[in-house]
């Protein structure tokens, strides 16, 4: 089933292939944008909305797997790769990559629309990641300096007293932060706060980094006790 505001976007710089797969997709409702090249496709703003690229493995200027490692880091949806010159080390390099599939021209029809649903599943999957994260990394934002000190150590199992002893504040405090990072991180339990510092990478790299230096180890139990 085809969801409201799902795009194709297609990169290809043969003319009659773009017609060919536009013409296809407009027959199965699917929206599609296409272009040809890929610099036309990056001045494009896309739409906020689930969507795949159909993407050509030999463009000219930029290729297509120099354009996936472009869209790397940023927020791109899933890519469809087609090709007429298709080898071994390509397809290897683009599914690595994260390609969901890697087509060679004529491009069979069915297994062309299934690779679209599946880079819609894909994409739909990371939009609701992604939004699930930045619902968090705001109620990060509503914890004190103190709060955003006390959470690392929670999340890596340090008892309450050894928390507190490494920032010099008494246990009764800590709780107290302990309990107001619960309530502002909307955690249903200690284990759900966990899974939020999980998904947010908490402790980084920099507060391991202190707590190493502090010399005090966790305790490996602790985080299923959450009322310590």
């Amino acid at each position: 089933m085809n969801q409201p505001g799902e795009m194709v976007y297609l990169v290809d710089d043969d003319e009659s292939v773009r017609e060919a797969i536009a013409d296809l997709l407009d027959s199965l409702q699917l929206s599609v944008i296409s272009f040809e090249s890929a610099a036309s496709f990056l001045r494009h703003q896309r739409l906020d909305t689930a969507a795949c690229l159909v993407l050509d493995l030999q463009l000219p200027e930029m290729s297509g797997l120099v354009l996936q490692e472009q869209l790397a880091c940023k927020s791109s949806p899933p890519i469809v790769f087609i090709t007429a010159h298709g080898d071994i080390p390509s397809s290897v390099r683009a599914m690595k990559a994260g390609a969901i599939e890697f087509l060679t021209k004529p491009v069979d029809r069915e297994a062309l629309i299934a690779a679209i649903h599946t880079a819609f599943a894909r994409d739909r999957e990371n939009r609701a990641h992604q939004a699930d994260l930045s619902k968090l990394r705001n109620r990060i934002l509503l914890l004190s300096p103190r709060e955003r000190e006390v959470l690392p150590l929670v999340a890596v199992g340090f008892l309450n007293k050894q928390s507190a002893a490494m920032l010099g504040i008494t246990e009764v405090t800590l709780q107290i932060h302990r309990r107001q990072i619960m309530r502002k991180m909307a955690a249903a339990s200690f284990a759900d706060l966990i899974r939020m510092c999980e998904a947010l990478g908490i402790p980084d790299a920099t507060q391991k980094s202190t707590m190493h230096t502090a010399k005090i180890q966790p305790t490996a139990a602790s985080p299923r006790r959450s009322g310590e």
